[in-house]
Parts: C-alpha cells; sequence; structure tokens
C-alpha cells in the first residue's frame, strides 16, 4: 500500500503496512498512522492483544495533537488563538486547503482503515493457542474505535462514506457519501458490536489494569450517541446500566473522598476509575507518540514558562470563560488560571512552583488567563512523567469519562421536557456539581444541564458537538454573542448553517468527487 505523502509527509516514522492490501493510490488506501503488519502469525495471546495497541494513541494524533481543539474549543468559543494554523475556526473561514483539517480528516479515516484490518482479517492469522476470550476481546476493541471514529467523522463532516473493508473499493476511488441517519446506524451497531465482544470489568485502584477500553466502555459510548439520535428511552437504558454496574466512580466524588477534580488531570491519575475512554499517550522517541497539550495550553514566557521546550502557549481560554465559573465551583481553577493562582504541584523552568502573572505578562494568546486542563507544568520526576524532545508528556487526552455519562443520564431521564424533578435525574446532575463544591439542586432544565456540561467538559473538546446537536437558531445566536477576540480586542463573528460541517478536504475531493454528490442510502447486510 502506498502512503498519501500529502496527507501522511508530517509522520517521521516508517509506517508499517498491510501487505494484503491495493497498490491502488485511491480514496480508501489509507495507511493506519501506526498499522501492524496483519501479515504476522498471532501465535499467543500477547501477540494478539498487541494488535489494537497503536490504536489508542498513534492513530489518533494527528486528530488529537491540534485539529481537535482548533475546531472544538476555538470553533465552539471556548479557546481564542491567534495562531494562523490553527485560528481559521474562530471566524468560520476554514477551507479545504487547510493543513490541520486534512490531518484531523486523515487521522480519523486511519483509525477506519486500522480497525477495518482487524475486523476483517485478524480472526484468519491466530494460531491455535490464542484464547478465543482473547481475540475476541481485541476484535471488540476495533469495533470500538471504528464506531468512535466514525461518531467524530458525522459530527464534523455529516456526510460521509462508510466503509466496512476497504478490499471491498480496490481500485475505485469514486465512493458516496452515505446518509446521516444511515452512519448513524453503522456506528450503533459498531457499539453494540463491541459491547458484545468486550470484556466486562470494574475499574480499580491498580490504574495500570484500567487502560484499555470494556464493554461498559461502549455501553457508555452508546449512551452518547442515543442522546445525539434523541432516543432518550435508549439514551436512559443505557446510561443506567453503565450507572448499575458499578464500573467507573466519579474522583473527589462520595465513593471516593480522597480524590479531587483536580486529580483527573494529573500524570499519576491516567486510567483513573472516572475514565471511561481516554487517549493513551507514551513517548518512545518518535514524533507523534506523546501528549502535546502541556506545551500548546500553559504559560510561556519569558519569566513564567510550563513548557518544557522554548515556545508554547498556543490556545487560550476565550474572554468569556473567564466568568463562567460561579463562587465556590472547584472546577475553575483546575480548568483555567486566572493572575494570582498558585499551583504548587505545577513547577516552572526556573524551578520554582507556578504562581501565574499579572493579565499582561501571562501570555497565552493577550487572552489575560491561560488553560490549566492538561497543564502539568515542566517535567517533574513521578508527578509529571517523561517528556520527549518536542515537549510532549505521557498524561491521557479524555474523549469520555463518568461525569459526562451521569449528565447523559440526567438529559435522557428530561427527555426534550421543559424541566423534571425526578429523583434519578437529580441524583446524577447533583453528583457531578457536588464533587464541583456545588448544592443540588431541585429541579433542571435542559439549559442547566447544557451549562453544567460547558463548565464540567470545558477544554475537553465536547461544546462543539454541543452547539452542533441544538437547533441552529439558538447555537448561531449563543456563537454570535461570543467575545472571539482577546482581552484587547473583541471581535464578534456570526455562523452561517453551513459552517455548522466541515468542508472535505481538497486532496481528496480531487480523487472522490462524489463527496460533493448528495449522499445514497446505505445497503446493510
Amino acid at each position: 500500500m502506498k502512503r498519501f505523502s500529502s496527507l501522511y509527509k508530517f509522520l517521521s516514522i516508517a509506517t508499517l503496512v498491510f501487505a494484503f492490501s491495493s497498490c491502488d493510490d485511491d480514496f480508501t488506501n489509507r495507511p493506519p498512522e501506526d498499522g501492524v503488519s496483519l501479515d504476522a502469525y498471532y501465535s499467543t495471546n500477547a501477540q494478539v492483544e498487541s494488535a489494537t495497541n497503536g490504536m489508542y494513541s498513534r492513530t489518533w494524533f494527528q486528530f488529537g495533537n491540534k485539529f481537535f481543539w482548533a475546531v472544538s474549543e476555538v470553533g465552539s468559543g471556548n479557546m481564542y488563538t491567534g495562531s494562523s494554523d490553527v485560528s481559521a475556526m474562530r471566524n468560520f473561514s476554514l477551507n479545504g486547503s487547510d493543513n490541520e483539517l486534512i490531518n484531523g480528516w486523515s487521522s480519523l479515516w486511519a483509525n477506519v482503515a486500522q480497525a477495518n484490518a482487524i475486523i476483517n482479517f485478524l480472526e484468519q492469522r491466530v494460531g491455535p493457542s490464542v484464547d478465543p476470550a482473547v481475540l475476541n476481546n481485541v476484535i471488540g476493541e476495533a469495533y470500538f474505535m471504528r464506531a468512535t471514529a466514525y461518531f467524530y467523522l458525522v459530527r464534523l463532516w455529516g456526510p460521509v462514506p462508510i466503509i466496512e473493508n476497504n478490499l471491498d473499493h480496490v481500485g475505485k476511488p469514486a465512493i458516496n457519501t452515505n446518509n446521516i441517519e444511515d452512519i448513524y446506524t453503522f456506528i450503533e451497531m459498531d457499539y453494540k458490536a463491541a459491547m458484545e465482544r468486550l470484556n466486562a470489568k470494574t475499574r480499580t485502584a491498580n490504574y495500570m489494569l484500567n487502560g484499555r477500553v470494556s464493554k461498559g466502555s461502549a455501553t457508555a459510548m452508546l449512551a452518547k450517541v442515543y442522546l445525539y439520535k434523541k432516543d432518550y428511552v435508549n439514551a436512559r437504558l443505557m446510561a443506567e446500566e453503565v450507572i448499575n454496574s458499578g464500573e467507573f466512580k466519579l474522583l473527589g466524588g462520595a465513593e471516593l473522598p480522597s480524590k479531587s477534580f483536580g486529580d483527573l488531570f494529573t500524570y499519576a491519575n491516567n486510567n483513573n476509575e472516572e475514565s471511561i475512554f481516554a487517549i493513551q499517550w507514551k513517548g518512545d522517541g518518535n514524533y507523534g507518540s506523546a501528549n502535546n497539550s502541556n506545551t500548546q495550553f500553559g504559560i510561556s514566557t519569558a519569566d513564567v514558562s510550563t513548557s518544557n521546550v522554548t515556545y508554547g502557549g498556543v490556545f487560550a481560554p476565550a474572554q468569556e470563560i473567564k466568568t463562567l465559573y460561579g463562587t465556590g465551583d472547584v472546577r475553575r481553577k483546575e480548568t483555567i488560571m486566572l493572575p494570582g493562582d498558585e499551583y504548587p504541584n505545577v513547577k516552572i523552568k526556573s524551578g520554582a512552583t507556578l504562581v501565574v502573572p499579572s493579565e499582561d505578562q501571562i501570555g497565552g494568546q493577550g487572552a489575560g488567563a491561560a488553560i490549566k486542563k492538561y497543564c502539568i507544568g515542566v517535567v517533574n520526576g513521578s508527578t509529571t512523567g517523561p517528556v520527549d524532545e518536542w515537549g510532549m508528556m505521557d498524561n491521557n487526552t479524555y474523549i469520555m469519562r463518568y461525569a459526562e455519562l451521569l449528565l447523559i443520564h440526567a438529559e435522557a431521564v428530561l427527555a426534550g421536557g421543559s424541566s423534571t424533578s425526578d429523583a434519578a435525574a437529580l441524583t446524577s446532575i447533583n453528583a457531578v456539581r457536588n464533587r464541583a463544591g456545588l448544592a443540588n439542586l431541585t429541579s433542571i432544565t435542559f439549559d442547566d444541564i447544557f451549562l453544567e456540561r460547558r463548565k464540567e467538559l470545558c477544554f475537553e473538546g465536547d461544546f462543539w458537538f454541543e452547539l452542533g446537536r441544538m437547533p441552529r437558531a439558538q447555537a448561531i445566536a449563543i456563537m454570535a454573542a461570543q467575545n472571539r477576540g482577546n482581552k484587547d480586542f473583541a471581535e464578534f463573528y456570526t455562523p452561517e448553517e453551513k459552517d455548522f460541517f466541515l468542508p472535505y478536504p481538497d486532496i481528496d475531493v480531487a480523487r472522490n468527487p462524489l463527496l460533493l454528490q448528495p449522499p445514497v442510502p446505505y445497503t446493510f447486510d
């Protein structure tokens, strides 16, 4: 298989490819960014388990490095940036030649390609001594990853091609996109296939064993899919299945009072009891193996720098995030850094602990504030874990955690109604609020849940998708009212209907002009 040099030239590693694949340079011919050679013969359980290792990190890198934040957080108005490579969504000027757009698109299709290879071919390449349960679980992981990649694809681009086996399209780069409702059906089927195959487990204090997804992870993600489909009955059923399983717990909640919300974003708490699915970064000396957020989110000035390299602070909080959190909300200080804040566990380059400087000296793109989530500071032994030569570190990136599942449950119980005082909904949302130091609510509306989600998940790549599932006029009104400038210059932009789905990359439209044609129904077997 040839690699698309225009799409993958940023990779400095040699990508292993599937020898059984075509050599035609077409739309489907996308090598996984960290593929395993499935021409190999898998004779042991450990070898089979390793087949999905890359799908917990490397296949997500170009999605999660800059693109994820540039769209989901800058685009939604949670973050501000003036950096030209990631700022197009600030004023809704993103186009099909944008390099980060190409990176994000390519990364998601790499996940699909890797998952397809495992789903379709791994079983044929295992030896008789491999435990069928091990094989089944690995295939379940592949279904989970494919579903998750498609969940992002459909919410970002809308109609995209459903590809179950890349070999079905060898030499046929022209592939129709499929209807959005069919893509959601496909995602639902994949998560159900994952639920059938993945191991059930309980997250424990032995975090080394918590990294891989489980049946509960797939069930939780399916609950979110149902919520997006407004299928509140099934969203509630899935959410309650996860809640009743006891697999996950809130750090700092009633069951884990010795931990806190802030502990979620430390290296030492990778794969904690709250983590449903997180990208498992692990620096190995190659570019693209670790997490760049500490560098991109923190403070990088001459006097105060949380970066391990000579640059940083590409993303900063939007102005309205400075006042998002009310008095007593412990999430504020663990989400956004304001002048005068002290962080005894975060080291800066001088060797001192972090005291946030004045808003004119804080850096962060002139925003007068900086992002705390995922900023763990200058490398400091076991507190931060290691750092590579690019300043990237090994702290996980959350895709979903239990607090979100509880908020999904509350909304599913509300079920589109104007308000609810249902005890089950209140128990879920109040667990999240209590952990944040806030009092119980006795009745909730959609707006209450929407605000709670924004505060809880701010800077975790969720808010763009929240806006996208709202009525368009309402979302446009919210975004048009946002100050999308820095602390010195207010800027306001109003999105149009077309801005809620991203443009397809020009390079792929040239290869597959059917991307621009109306989507067609998908024929399910």
